[in-house]
């Protein structure tokens, strides 16, 4: 029998009749291994006539300390298996909920990863054990690299924000974690045991740009280039009454089709139809009078005291309803006249807020009309005291990429509607866990959000005589 001297680790390969049988931390392991053999429990193992021992006799074990070899090959498992649930969480979220294709690639690309770090992981115990596998260095360190690159990305896309949010001490753990596991490979010279080690080097560089330009064009190209555009017509029918009736009935058409590349949410819509009326001026001062009252931005040399009022208003499609490349959303109203209305002109208006799927995903929650006057709503969506009445909606939306969703706060879009009023809307951190003040939001946050997530309006205005439409009026 032949004991070898210990080698890096501190294992002894031992050899019967020039044959390996087993490598040994200690002398009570290789008693073990010899009584799996069938020798006897007591054997001489400083019998020289049968044992040769070479490079130190029995009393040289150099992992004596076999706690520290456990210990990294514990942190060393931790780390990996870490590494390994957020590629997962990454991968899965992307191949399954992104809008683009290239964005569905980068979540392929997480989840191959994933798969090469779960089978990095039984890798681990045989590389900081017995090393029975050749490959089983090249398959951490490939895991490791990985995981050091994952993570300088999110703490990169950290710093554009610096939030404070759960995962940056994961993020941070892992990065450190994965700098210590790469010093530890490095000492060993792990690349050694790669067969071909220049085409590793090669196949982790093009991964690493695969990923990055795929990457690059889902959150930075697509969104840009992408064209948004729409088609919205209003547009008043030919009206009817009876001739016992005091009323006469204008149909109004609204239509909006998405006539661009990129589906899009319809955050808050609204229409409008305004009565105006107004006075004959004589004198031709009607233009000196935009200034003069309420504030406008029209006049007219022949029209004096505009004023308008509202008719009718609601909504379009609804707060969180679709609209995808080339769909067409129609809406029929009936609008309800006396026919001795003071009228000059009816001006309808349709406008809605978008944004765009490419850029994020609103909850589905958000399109749950909350009243602000219902207090088993919540006080918090009442804007003050006097907030008045407005149907509020408010829910959560993510970005497409879920590498930016670890790395920032939660965002919500929130929208106010109610007839009469200035439909508002907008996009911050605030979730209205307390009572809803202004000074809650932050003007810049707003202003950055919006164009994060291009966050837009868009409206259609048609105007048409009242005169006109009562000679129309078919009975």
């Amino acid at each position: 029998m032949i004991v070898e001297p210990p080698d890096r680790r501190g294992l002894r390969r031992v050899t019967i009749h020039d044959q390996t049988v087993g490598s040994t931390w200690s002398l009570r392991e290789l008693r073990r291994v010899l009584h799996g053999l069938g020798y006897p429990d007591d054997i001489d193992l400083d019998d020289r006539s049968n044992v040769h021992w070479r490079g130190g006799d029995s009393s040289v074990w150099p992992d004596g300390r076999g706690w520290k070899r456990r210990t990294v090959t514990a942190v060393a498992l931790v780390g990996l298996l870490g590494s390994l649930a957020l590629h997962t969480a990454i991968g899965w979220a992307d191949t399954s909920g992104a809008l683009t294709f290239p964005q569905r690639l980068v979540g392929i690309l997480f989840l191959m990863a994933a798969v090469v770090q779960a089978i990095a992981v039984p890798a681990v115990v045989d590389y900081w054990g017995r090393q029975r596998v050749k490959l089983s260095g090249a398959l951490i360190l490939l895991g490791v690299l990985m995981t050091l690159a994952t993570t300088s990305l999110l703490l990169f896309l950290w710093l554009q924000e610096r939030e404070f949010i759960p995962g940056l001490i994961a993020f941070i753990s892992l990065w450190l974690w994965s700098l210590w596991a790469l010093c530890m490979l490095i000492h060993d010279r792990v690349w050694r045991g790669i067969p071909h080690p220049k085409k590793f080097a090669a196949g982790v560089t093009v991964t690493a740009l695969l990923t990055s330009v795929s990457l690059g064009y889902s959150i930075i190209y697509k969104p840009i280039t992408a064209p948004v555009h729409f088609t919205l017509k209003a547009e008043f029918g030919t009206p009817s009454t009876d001739v016992d009736s005091p009323y006469i009935h204008v149909p109004l058409k609204f239509s909006a089709t998405n006539s661009g590349g990129i589906p899009v949410y319809l955050v808050v819509d609204d229409y409008v139809v305004d009565g105006y009326t107004a006075e004959f001026s004589r004198s031709g001062q009607g233009m000196k009078e935009w200034k003069t009252g309420n504030l406008t931005t029209e006049a007219e040399q022949y029209a004096s005291k505009v004023d308008y009022e509202t008719i009718a208003s609601g909504q379009f499609q609804g707060p969180g309803s679709t609209l995808d490349a080339g769909e067409e959303y129609k809406l029929e109203k009936v609008i309800t006249l006396p026919k001795n209305t003071s009228y000059e002109t009816l001006d309808a208006t349709l406008g809605f807020a978008f944004l765009r799927q490419d850029r994020g995903k609103i909850d589905s929650a958000f399109g749950i009309p909350r009243p602000s006057w219902v207090k088993s709503e919540g006080n918090y969506y009442c804007r003050s005291k006097g907030c008045g009445e407005y149907l509020v909606y408010h829910g959560r939306i993510r970005h497409n990429t879920s590498l930016i969703n670890m790395t920032r706060k939660s965002r919500y879009v929130t929208a106010f509607w109610a007839p009469q009023e200035e439909t508002q809307f907008f996009i911050s951190s605030f979730d209205f866990k307390k009572k809803y003040k202004y000074e809650y939001l932050d003007g810049e946050e707003l202003e950055r959000e919006v164009e994060r997530y291009y966050l837009g309006w868009v409206s259609v205005n048609s105007q048409v005589s009242v005169k006109g439409l009562l000679k129309q009026a078919q009975p």
